[in-house]
């Protein structure tokens, strides 16, 4: 039995269709997930569904008896009160149930910056999520990324408007990238496998190299219209966050992450990019991804 958490999301809902339509699946598919109905048809007649959140010990509990492996995703919540007590309060009872129920491997979705990011908000949340999870003695794989090419869907309508994204940044640099279609692959891939062991990370990093101007000249080239990086400082973009409503913990977290991001480069230049398990470029992205939600 696989399980598989935030079946509707970006990277769960990818992940799902995958592994619905692979040929060689050989385990049957159970999803925790708050609104079913909200699952494509086909994944409804075809999965498990288990109603609730996968931070409820019970609903988890029931979620993974008898299951071999788990795909794992704490989804962000910009109006929790605790950055950390957000991660844990989803961590803690999955740990219980790999110690009790005898799971055999998780897929994480995490992120780079293993042993380099300090103070990263949101990052070291999810690195110690990791660290946690490892300490049961679970078979480990940590999905990697870096920035994710979709965070830029959340500006579309400001790329249309405007002509123009915002990132928290204080000057150009190279920004490394990952498509969640890369994401949601690989997690296919390791789910169908029941052979690997130990615990190991997964870097995902796309084939591009660009800085925030360059990401802007592709996305002007692609929408056949200019657009403009515009990059805001650590202390406008939380102002900004806690003006759209995010909590103050989650709005610090981000800033923090932001100013990590930007001061130790662990989505820099110096990243190599995996085209094994990252083969989506940034041109392909906004041709396939983004020029649809822009331009409609």
């Amino acid at each position: 039995m696989i399980v598989v958490t935030t079946p509707t999301g970006q990277i769960g809902r990818q992940l799902l269709a995958r592994l619905l339509h692979a040929p060689d699946l050989a385990e049957p598919v159970r999803v925790i997930v708050r609104d079913p109905a909200r699952l494509a048809p086909e994944a409804r007649e075809r999965v498990e569904v288990i109603q609730g959140s996968h931070a409820d010990p019970g609903v988890l509990k029931g979620a993974c008896a008898g299951a071999g492996q788990v795909f794992w995703l704490v989804p962000p919540t910009p109006t929790a009160e605790s950055v950390e007590g957000h991660f844990a309060a989803f961590t803690e009872p999955l740990c219980q149930v790999i110690e009790e129920q005898g799971v055999e491997r998780v897929v994480t979705v995490s992120t780079l910056g293993r042993g380099i990011a300090q103070n990263a908000g949101q990052i070291s949340a999810s690195l110690a999520m990791d660290e946690r999870i490892r300490a049961t003695g679970v078979h480990h794989r940590a999905l990697c990324p870096p920035f994710l090419m979709e965070n830029f869907l959340g500006q579309a309508a400001t790329i249309r408007d405007q002509g123009a994204f915002y990132l928290a940044m204080t000057g150009q640099r190279v920004l490394r990238t990952c498509a969640t279609e890369d994401i949601a692959a690989t997690a296919a891939r390791l789910l169908r496998d029941g052979t690997w062991t130990g615990q190991e990370d997964v870097p995902l990093v796309g084939p591009d190299d660009l800085t925030p101007e360059g990401m802007a000249r592709v996305m002007s080239e692609v929408l056949n219209r200019p657009v403009q990086a515009r990059l805001v400082g650590f202390a406008d973009y939380r102002a900004s966050l806690l003006g759209h409503g995010v909590s103050e913990a989650s709005a610090q977290g981000l800033a923090d992450m932001a100013r990590a991001l930007d001061e130790q480069g662990f989505y820099g230049a110096v990243v190599p990019s995996t085209p094994e398990n990252a083969p989506t470029g940034f041109r392909t992205w906004c041709e396939q991804v983004l020029r649809p939600a822009v331009l409609g």
